[in-house]
């Protein structure tokens, strides 16, 4: 079932222990009211993924095609699968380096409960939805859509931030000023639209892997920053 997209108010929950430290490193200027600062891929040029749970969709391009295994390449940084209400549907994006000696899941998405669907209404046991995962090729940014998809219980969202490959202030060098952004400013950030100013949201920090955790009520707009 296709569905027509429309921005509906956000409601996000919570998933994990709590929000992250939000005291100020010194040294360390806080993002200004223009917007958050941005974690840039470090090797954008070159950008690598591949999907596993991704399906081919009509119009798509020919290397969308179903996975159960290894994941398919996305030449085009978007990945799309059915959701279904009542069943766990999931997908996983891959990251690899330019070079493919660094290889981590990017992104990983479970959903359970599509309950509505802008435009379509609410959803009944066994109905679907088409979820697309679309990743900025400059930022380590994506969008989820449909945008303002209502879940019941929520969807669960890990994301990535090693492809930024330390350097998280963009200054070229890798050194404590990006220890101290990782662990004290560093956050997920939400918007409704492109006319919509950045927020940051409720997420869980595992620095161990360097990702945040969240659950989702509603999609939108989704990047890492400080």
């Amino acid at each position: 079932m296709f569905v027509r997209r429309a921005l509906i108010p956000l409601a996000l929950a919570l998933l994990g222990a709590g929000c992250l430290d939000e005291r100020q490193p010194t040294g360390i200027a806080q993002p200004s009211a223009q917007g958050p600062h941005f974690l840039h891929w470090a090797d954008a040029p070159s950008l690598r993924f591949t999907a596993v749970g991704a399906v081919s969709t009509p119009g798509a391009d020919a290397a969308l095609q179903a996975s159960r295994s290894g994941g398919i390449s996305l030449d085009r940084y978007t990945a799309s699968f059915w959701a279904v209400r009542g069943e766990e549907r999931s997908v996983q994006i891959n990251y690899l380096s330019s070079t493919g000696d660094t290889s981590f899941p990017f992104l990983q998405l479970a959903i359970t409960d599509p309950v509505s669907v802008p435009g379509l209404g609410e959803l009944t046991a066994g109905d679907s939805v088409l979820i697309t995962v679309t990743i900025d090729p400059s930022d380590i940014k994506v969008s989820l859509e449909p945008t303002g998809l209502l879940f019941g219980d929520p969807a669960q969202l890990r994301i990535s931030y090693a492809g930024a490959g330390g350097d998280l202030n963009g200054d070229g060098i890798v050194d404590e000023t990006d220890g101290d952004i990782e662990t004290q400013l560093l956050g997920l950030w939400y918007r409704e639209g492109a006319e919509s100013a950045w927020e940051r949201i409720p997420a869980s920090q595992v620095v161990s892997d360097k990702s945040f955790i969240s659950a989702l009520l509603h999609f939108c707009e989704y990047a890492v920053s400080w």
